[in-house]
């Protein structure tokens, strides 16, 4: 059973950094890409980040392009969403997700295949 797991949400003021994790078990991860959402009550789920299967490519949502980083270290199962420069509209819940259709990864939330339960962000200004 694939079991993704975030961790690392809180409360941080505006400027400031926080880093998420996303530890995958329950399967082999390292061929495929993964990526990070977010999501607040009464919205769509955006696409924030994604990675390839090697971590050689990565993009990002033009919001966060220059301060999110989107990481990952196959020999943990884990990926990283380091999260810089916080604003206030960066507040939401965070999810993981697993591509297994793609090695590179995709903006559209419909391709993956797994997601973690989520962690809240809450920037304060």
């Amino acid at each position: 059973q694939v079991q993704l797991v975030e961790s690392g949400g809180g409360l941080m003021q505006a400027g400031g950094s926080l880093r998420l994790s996303c530890a995958a078990s329950g399967g082999t991860f390292s061929s495929y890409a993964m990526g990070w959402f977010r999501q607040v009550p009464g919205k769509d789920r955006e696409f924030v980040a994604a990675i390839s299967w090697s971590g050689g490519h990565t993009f990002y949502a033009d919001s966060v392009k220059g301060r999110f980083t989107i990481s990952r270290d196959n020999s943990k199962n884990t990926v990283y969403l380091q999260m810089n420069r916080l604003k206030p509209e960066d507040t939401a819940v965070y999810y993981c997700a697993l591509d297994l259709h793609s090695q590179y990864g995709t903006e559209d939330r419909y391709q993956y295949d797994y997601w973690g339960q989520g962690t809240q962000v809450a920037v304060s200004s």
